[in-house]
């Protein structure tokens, strides 16, 4: 069977930046396992497959190695894919995901994603992931994620992780944030999965489903501009509600074609 594929950088308002997902889209579903496959044959860190029908928009999102419950990039990709090249005439699109209905919405050039608050809570940091950071946090918070917590941007940004014994921990599926008030920004991040094929994600919205809480209680404020200082980079607005938190990034299309399976 071909189906049509598009790889785009979200989070990004050119090419080479944000961070890239792919974009599969089905008629129907086929089997985990293909689906596992073709996400292993794209080689990014997000692969979104998605199906749309009278039934309305189904996505599913797959790494090299797990499914995953929530993925923003890929989301934001997703809805990339439907506003920009298969219905533009459309506003909004809502899809039926694992972590409920998630909607994507045209804001001028740019998206606004709507994702589920998950306000982080105190934690003990697990000892395979303090020996393997180069600084260590001044708080530890976790929802899905663990949230370490830093006193300024340049330890973030100076951080080195030991993959060694980073991989000695499983957190399927979730992974290590770690954040720091901006200089330029409300807040910066970096993000982290062990056991992962890439160890550290260029840029993750769904980690800010805790890290805009987090950051909104801290700061008391309700809207933040972040940004993630991986190699790649790529900014957000943030805008914290009770049950929702709502990210605002632009999207780019690298590629588009078919894939034959």
């Amino acid at each position: 069977m071909k189906y049509p594929l598009y790889q785009i950088d979200a989070f990004a308002k050119t090419v080479f930046s944000g961070n890239s997902a792919c974009v599969v889209v089905l008629s129907h579903w086929i089997s985990d396992s293909i689906l596992m496959q073709i996400a292993r044959e794209n080689a990014v860190a997000e692969t979104a497959f998605l199906i749309l029908n009278e039934e309305g928009c189904h996505l599913r999102w797959f790494t090299p190695d797990i499914e995953m419950d929530l993925c923003g990039h890929a989301t934001l990709a997703a809805g990339h894919v439907v506003l920009q090249h298969l219905q533009p005439e459309r506003n909004s699109v809502h899809f039926q995901t694992m972590s409920g209905i998630l909607e994507v919405q045209k804001q001028g050039d740019r998206y606004r994603m709507e994702l589920p608050n998950r306000r982080p809570q105190p934690v003990k940091l697990p000892i395979e992931i303090a020996e393997a950071l180069s600084i260590q946090p001044s708080e530890v918070m976790k929802a899905r994620d663990y949230v370490l917590v830093y006193s300024k941007e340049s330890d973030v940004a100076e951080l080195v992780v030991n993959r060694v014994l980073f991989d000695r921990i499983n957190l399927d599926p979730g992974g290590v944030a770690v954040t720091a008030p901006g200089t330029q920004c409300d807040f910066v991040s970096r993000f982290f999965t062990p056991q992962a094929s890439i160890l550290e994600d260029p840029v993750t919205g769904s980690a800010h489903c805790s890290l805009a809480p987090f950051w909104s209680e801290r700061l008391n404020k309700q809207s933040l501009e972040a940004k993630q200082i991986s190699e790649r980079g790529g900014e957000m607005r943030c805008e914290v509600e009770d049950a929702r938190v709502l990210l605002y990034g632009h999207a780019v299309t690298y590629a588009e074609g078919h894939i034959q399976v």
